[in-house]
């Protein structure tokens, strides 16, 4: 790959994008729920230990997000009637099927995120990709009722080859390139990317901001987005870890920061799947 695979679009040059009822602002909750492996490094609070095997420390704190903070999540997504875009590794039904069958009753979308965070897609040559994301895709569709309609990789990570392996396994959409406020066709006929984020993300955000601050980079980027939205909607995504904001002290500022977007009445309460879908149909080409 020489070049990424969408040309360049400048915000301001485009067609007007128009949400369903006249909404201004798209918001989802991007759910990461993840299977890591013991004894792989992977994503850590505390790197002086991560080489280990056993690594109790860094798994325990990754773990803490299955056993104790989806839940915790899922009852303030609840209260304020949103519905989670779940980054889904195809591990995760073996290993924590009361999850699924909570996201299940609650219609949340399931899109495809790897097989484990503990490997990150790359490296992979076109046979053996096509190989590995079928069995991703069949294994997710499988225990979910559902087929993925998304993807966005461990870490982000894709290959030169993944967004048009995944067209032809009948996904329609990326996460990974997080480059915009609006969707955009790739290059790869019938893919778009869906703006996701690095920067409200509780990984990055928490590393050194607090709870308070956190409240206040979503209601800041709400009222940026909406005095930009006009004339041509933006999508405000939350990328969150059940391990990471799912922890008593942070998870009553989720509850505050989307108690604020949940009364904004200019705000579409939504899911990637349904952003990509209203663009496609509604946007011309």
């Amino acid at each position: 790959m020489t070049n990424p695979p969408y040309e360049y679009s400048p915000i301001i040059d485009r067609p007007a994008l128009h949400w369903p009822q006249g909404k201004r602002i798209a918001v989802y909750v991007g759910l990461n729920i993840e299977h890591f492996l013991p004894g792989h490094p992977s994503t850590s609070i505390w790197p002086g230990t991560a080489e280990l095997t056993p690594d109790p420390l860094n798994h325990g704190w990754r773990d803490y997000g299955n056993r104790v903070g989806i839940w915790r999540i899922t009852d303030i997504l609840d209260r304020h009637g949103l519905r989670a875009s779940v980054l889904l590794n195809s591990t995760v039904p073996e290993h924590y099927p009361q999850i699924i069958e909570a996201g299940n009753a609650r219609d949340w979308a399931w899109l495809a995120h790897g097989s484990t965070n503990s490997i990150l897609h790359t490296g992979l040559d076109l046979a053996e990709e096509r190989r590995v994301l079928t069995g991703i895709v069949d294994t997710i569709t499988t225990a979910t009722g559902q087929r993925p309609r998304g993807w966005m990789g461990p870490g982000l990570t894709e290959t030169a080859n993944t967004p048009a392996l995944l067209a032809e396994l009948g996904l329609s959409y990326v996460l990974d390139w997080t480059n915009d406020d609006q969707p955009y066709p790739l290059t790869v006929p019938g893919m778009l990317s869906v703006p996701y984020t690095v920067e409200l993300n509780d990984l990055m955000v928490f590393a050194k901001h607090t709870g308070p601050e956190f409240t206040r980079m979503v209601q800041d980027t709400y009222e940026v987005l909406h005095a930009e939205s006009e004339h041509s909607g933006r999508v405000l995504p939350l990328a969150l870890h059940p391990f990471v904001i799912g922890q008593p002290f942070r998870a009553k500022y989720l509850d505050e920061a989307l108690a604020f977007l949940a009364a904004q009445p200019d705000v579409w309460l939504t899911t990637s799947d349904e952003i990509a879908e209203h663009y496609r149909a509604s946007m011309p080409g």
